[in-house]
């Protein structure tokens, strides 16, 4: 897509910026969610000219997921969590004192099912694919992300300069290879580095040089506070005419002539021509009823976020531990600290031992940098999907569009997500390819799945 967008007059599709919208005309649009996602769609729906109501049970945006995340904006470093040799490196990560990956004992059939799709998804040519298509979007994003930055003047604690994959043995270093491939073939810039490289990208690493083998650099990568973007655009968008409406509980949706109808709320039923489904994690229970299966299971991130005391051995930008799988953040005068993945429902409890695995990754690698005393601790649900791709385009009932399931990387791929959103809903052939995105992936082949994907509604 890079290509066709240095050269509109070769193709009709448009760059970010372009908003001369044609296609379905203007609707009344219903989102329901005011994370990230949520807010992103409906910014991009309302400069589509269409009259768009945010509805959410929190009483502000970006106060679940959103809210605490890692920072990173990071197109080159998506990848899928099911990969060749996760398996084994599960069973490993489980007796680990810093473990990256938690499962609860729980039995619970909706988990184990989820599990069982991701580790079909973990060959070579699965992973492939889907790194492939989670790096077109998210780069995509970025690049939309970069336009409204600049048409706004945005502000979040934003950074342009990079995200360092940090690598603690040569093995790590060696597995890298199978990325690198991928990052080759959709064109991302990235450079290997030595311990040497390392810290000269970080200084703030000098001191940890010795525990270091080398490094994969990605140089067009952002980072930036997801919570202060989201609340920032939230703002723009009710200036543009977006209404929202906090503190409401979304009980269930009014299905009627093969289209949803209404949203039934604690404040009544909300009519409206389409209705965008943003709500993370809770996205499936809301469409059970009518067949939609959406594969979209919570997984447990969670993050701390320390006071800056010492700026020279704070990060630049973003250090990915390899090891711990966790991202240490940059963000203003503080550092973010976030990752793991804890399998476990819907339990929203915060874990002391979590914790310590966040503190000992920054303070191994960063040692002094910030004020642990003063370290808020916070945990959040990553809406993850089996193959890693979020779940961007239409559903099998006609006026019901889906943005969810976007897993650890929603603020990457979040202003990339709602511009595609907003193009599906609004009729408009979208700015890359999106056939892959959309739920049909997930049907089983034939006409059903061929339908969804060409923009046919199909029963539910």
């Amino acid at each position: 897509y890079r290509s066709l967008r240095r050269n509109p007059e070769r193709t009709t599709v448009s760059s970010p910026l372009e908003h001369h919208w044609i296609g379905m005309g203007q609707m009344k649009v219903v989102v329901l969610g005011a994370g990230v996602i949520g807010v992103t769609s409906a910014w991009y729906l309302a400069r589509a000219g269409h009259e768009v109501t945010v509805i959410d049970r929190q009483p502000a945006a970006a106060l679940e997921t959103s809210f605490a995340n890692a920072g990173e904006i990071s197109p080159g470093y998506a990848s899928p969590w099911a990969a060749p040799g996760i398996p084994l490196k599960a069973l490993k990560w489980m007796f680990m004192e810093h473990a990256p990956l938690v499962i609860q004992p729980k039995p619970d059939w909706t988990k184990l099912s989820w599990m069982a799709r991701m580790l079909m998804n973990c060959t070579a040519e699965a992973y492939k694919v889907n790194k492939s298509r989670m790096v077109r979007l998210a780069e995509y994003s970025r690049d939309c992300l970069m336009d409204l930055r600049a048409e706004t003047g945005i502000s979040y604690d934003e950074r342009t300069q990079g995200t360092l994959q940090l690598f603690r043995t040569e093995k790590q270093v060696a597995a890298a290879e199978k990325d690198i491939a991928v990052l080759k073939a959709d064109g991302v810039a990235f450079e290997m580095l030595d311990a040497d490289a390392c810290v000269a990208a970080e200084p703030g690493l000098a001191p940890s040089r010795s525990k270091i083998a080398g490094g994969l650099r990605l140089p067009g990568d952002e980072t930036g506070d997801c919570f202060k973007f989201t609340q920032s655009l939230a703002q723009m968008a009710a200036a543009l005419g977006v209404t929202f409406r906090y503190g409401v509980g979304i009980d269930r949706l009014e299905q009627g002539a093969g289209r949803i109808i209404a949203v039934h709320t604690s404040e009544g039923r909300v009519t409206a021509d389409a209705f965008v489904l943003a709500l993370g994690s809770h996205s499936p229970m809301l469409v059970r009823e009518f067949g939609i299966k959406l594969p979209v299971y919570p997984v447990k991130g969670y993050s701390i976020t320390v006071p800056i005391v010492d700026a020279a051995r704070a990060p630049v930008s973003t250090v990915m531990d390899e090891t711990h799988k966790i991202a240490i953040t940059r963000l203003g005068d503080r550092i973010r600290v976030g990752g793991m993945a804890e399998i476990a429902g819907f339990d929203m409890s915060l874990n002391a031992k979590r914790q310590a695995t966040l503190t000992h990754s920054v303070e191994d690698l960063f040692g002094g940098a910030g004020n642990q005393s003063k370290a808020t601790f916070w945990c959040g649900l990553r809406p993850m999907t089996p193959d890693g791709t979020p779940i961007v385009g239409r559903s099998p009932i006609a006026n019901l569009f889906l943005n969810t399931g976007h897993g650890t990387l929603g603020w990457t791929m979040a202003a990339g997500s709602g511009r595609v959103l907003a193009d599906i809903v609004s009729g408009r052939r979208a700015g890359i390819e999106t056939r892959d995105l959309g739920y049909a992936r997930y049907l089983r082949e034939g006409r059903k799945g061929r339908d969804l994907q060409q923009g046919v509604a199909v029963p539910a």
